[in-house]
């Protein structure tokens, strides 16, 4: 899904575009392939290996920043930003590494999406736009209102209802608890929120 946005955002080569949280960097080689000039940050070594290495195998160029969110690029402004950060609610403290750090985001899963809503106007470049993946379980509506609260025009470009993956069906009886889903549902909403600078 989250290929698609980016693909329907990038109009013109040269577009700046960071891929935050790039994991593989399959995001930003997608745009790269389209031409865009593609920063990729992640926390982790081993995801900005792969992320280059994927970049090479096919025949693009990403430039790999490891840091925490932004601080990677810090006084840096994007035309187009695009995320997928840990978003799944968990028991516990975050986890600081293995796989688990590429998925889980604190008790109400915003641990990350908290500070990029924050962050993310002061990255974007005028007229330039901020895409996010994101759970219905993860309050879709405060992130809206946290970037709104920035001056930033927000709205959702693609949507799709489907049944909890794995990892959120082991935890079902949790988020029922928490009120994060309804009493016995197993389906999530998977959306994109795009907020846009002036």
């Amino acid at each position: 899904m989250l290929i698609d946005a980016v693909n329907d955002h990038v109009r013109a080569p040269g577009t700046r575009m960071l891929d935050l949280c790039a994991g593989s960097g399959a995001v930003g080689v997608a745009a790269a392939l389209r031409g865009s000039l593609v920063t990729a940050v992640d926390l982790s070594r081993r995801a900005l290996l792969s992320a280059r290495l994927n970049a090479r195998a096919n025949g693009v160029r990403v430039r790999a920043r490891r840091g925490d969110l932004f601080a990677a690029v810090a006084g840096e402004r994007f035309d187009l930003i695009a995320t997928n950060p840990p978003y799944l609610p968990a028991v516990g403290e975050l986890p600081s590494r293995g796989p688990a750090r590429a998925w889980d985001a604190g008790r109400d899963g915003r641990a990350l999406l908290n500070p990029i809503c924050a962050a993310a106007g002061a990255h974007l470049a005028p007229g330039g736009a901020l895409l996010v993946i994101h759970s219905s379980v993860c309050d879709v509506q405060r992130t809206e209102r946290a970037l709104a609260a920035q001056g930033l025009e927000v709205d959702i470009v693609l949507r799709h209802r489907g049944p909890l993956g794995p990892l959120l069906r082991e935890r079902a009886s949790q988020l029922w608890a928490d009120g994060r889903l309804p009493p016995g549902s197993l389906e999530e909403e998977i959306v994109i929120v795009r907020a846009r600078s002036a």
